[in-house]
Parts: C-alpha cells; sequence; structure tokens
C-alpha cells in the first residue's frame, strides 16, 4: 500500500538507564517489572524518532525520565510499525507500551 502524505507519525522507543527505577513514580507504574530486561519509555512523534530523541535530551518538549536517562533509542522494537497516520501512532504508543510491559519491560509511557 502506498503510503499517503499523512502517513508521517512514527512510535518510538527509549533505552533509559537502570538508575531510573530509583523514581517512584517509575516504580510505582512498574509492579511487574523483570530485573532482567531494561527499563523503556515510548512515545509518539511526527519527527523523525532520531530528531525527536535528541529533542528530548535537548530539553525540548522533554519527558523527564528520557531527560535524565536515556541513553539511545531501540529501533528493532519499534520500526515495523512506522511510518502511520495520527490516529494509528496514538493508539499504537499505548498499545506498545502494554505490550512491552506485559513482556516483563518497566515502561513509562506518557
Amino acid at each position: 500500500m502506498p503510503r499517503r502524505p499523512r502517513d508521517h507519525y512514527h512510535v518510538y522507543v527509549v533505552l533509559l538507564s537502570d538508575r531510573v527505577w530509583n523514581e517512584p513514580a517509575f516504580r510505582k507504574a512498574n509492579p511487574g517489572h523483570d530485573i532482567a530486561k531494561p527499563c523503556l519509555y515510548v512515545g509518539m512523534t511526527g519527527l523523525d524518532p532520531d530528531l525527536r530523541f535528541d529533542r528530548h535530551m535537548a530539553g525540548v518538549q522533554a519527558n523527564r525520565f528520557v531527560l535524565k536517562y536515556g541513553e539511545r533509542l531501540v529501533p528493532e522494537l519499534y520500526e515495523v510499525y512506522n511510518p502511520m497516520p495520527y490516529e494509528a501512532a496514538r493508539d499504537m504508543e499505548v498499545e506498545l507500551a502494554i505490550g512491552l510491559r506485559e513482556a516483563g519491560y518497566a515502561v513509562w509511557q506518557a
């Protein structure tokens, strides 16, 4: 199916430092975390995920956990879904976070 011009939204996943586990809100959101699996942030954007990650790290519309603990993108967890229309990205952000959490990852999704 050809890509439509409006299909420019992306979901993305950021690897967070294990130190994020020291944040009470993050711990509370992830009671079933498998300690063998990493901590992640899941987001959506109309930008290229690399650019969005750079903006997080520069403090531009940044999630506090990504700004403080972000290490790198994890494209193997999201590239298959991109790009997509806004509504699909909005839904996929939530579904991806739920799926990763169910798989034992500690996930923050704002």
